[in-house]
């Protein structure tokens, strides 16, 4: 083996602070795609019987949304329960746009804005449920009574109905989802 001089290594000085170190990523909050909306808020009273609490109950939601709620049917007879197959027994609503903003900032005021972390699902959605309804500001009234409510939001993202419209279905990707 030749034995000469060790080799020499020659660093380049560097020419411009922006040319060292990672790459800087563009700030994601920027981006008009990535913005999460309020799609839908799910108003939802289970009275568990039919009759004139459901009837009530409807009015409550009627009031409070000023949209005519959906009747809610049993699947199955259980006798411990007291409910039969098909018989009415909750009542929901589904409401979108500024409404439902409006709404959901009710609900959330009387809950004083914290939520637990199982409140949310998978893909950011969160539901919620109140005691009372006049909390929300309306107002007692003795002949309905008081009735509890669950809150269900769905969050979305710009691009989502990509997978659901009829014309130019796509899979959507992983991007339009929002995440917990």
């Amino acid at each position: 083996l030749a034995q000469g001089p060790p080799p020499t290594l020659f660093i380049c000085p560097p020419t411009d602070a922006h040319e060292v170190g990672p790459a800087k990523m563009p700030d994601k909050s920027d981006n008009p795609m990535r913005q999460i909306k309020v799609e839908k808020l799910t108003l939802n009273i289970s009275v568990g019987e039919s009759g004139d609490r459901l009837t009530r109950a409807s009015k409550v939601l009627e009031q409070l949304t000023e949209q005519q709620p959906v009747f809610t049917k049993c699947r199955l007879t259980i006798r411990s329960f007291g409910v039969r197959r098909n018989e009415k027994i909750a009542c929901h609503v589904t409401v979108r746009g500024e409404k439902a903003e409006e709404i959901l900032e009710k609900g959330l005021k009387v809950k004083e804005y914290e939520l637990r972390k199982r409140n949310f699902a998978h893909n950011g959605s969160f539901g919620f449920g109140i005691t009372e309804h006049i909390d929300l500001g309306i107002k007692y009234d003795p002949s309905t009574g008081i009735y509890g409510m669950d809150f269900y939001v769905h969050l979305s993202r710009p691009g989502g109905r990509v997978q659901y419209r009829k014309l130019r279905r796509g899979k959507g990707g992983f991007a339009p989802r929002p995440k917990k």
